[in-house]
């Protein structure tokens, strides 16, 4: 990863780094190819009689969805912890995740829920796929990059 404090510029995407917390420390997430965050976003509306028809508008919650999908690597602490999410439920089926961007930006998930949507399935001659949602559950850290 770049000096943070001489970046600038574009980057390609591998530069953001996942990790899942396994016995108290965070490790990479081997094997994953590719995320999408989505943010919802919570907007209340109201029209007041002195707007004259224009709708006033302000953002009340928000929540992230970070859809992440690569290969299952059995043997990969990471990459085992997650897979071992997909038959659980409730609080059993949640894991403190640390995204890291390009810069050194931290974001801390603690308790996310984890939604496994794809586990070693597929084509004959494929390579078994691990695909899963890291949801927030409740504001995450963020740490600016120094």
């Amino acid at each position: 990863m770049p000096d943070n404090n001489a970046f600038t510029g574009v980057f390609p995407v591998y530069e953001n780094q996942f990790k899942v917390k396994v016995s108290n420390s965070y490790v990479n997430i081997a094997d994953m190819e590719s995320f999408s965050p989505s943010f919802d976003n919570g907007v209340e509306e109201w029209t007041p009689m002195d707007t004259e028809g224009w709708i006033k508008r302000l953002m009340t919650a928000k929540g992230i969805t970070l859809s992440v999908s690569g290969k299952r690597n059995v043997g990969d602490s990471g990459n085992d912890h997650i897979a071992g999410l997909a038959f659980k439920n409730g609080r059993e089926a949640q894991a403190d995740i640390q995204w890291t961007f390009p810069d050194g930006t931290t974001v801390e998930f603690e308790d996310a829920v984890i939604n496994v949507t794809a586990l070693g399935a597929g084509d004959s001659t494929a390579v078994g796929p691990l695909e899963f949602d890291i949801q927030s559950n409740g504001k995450p850290t963020i740490t600016p990059a120094v």
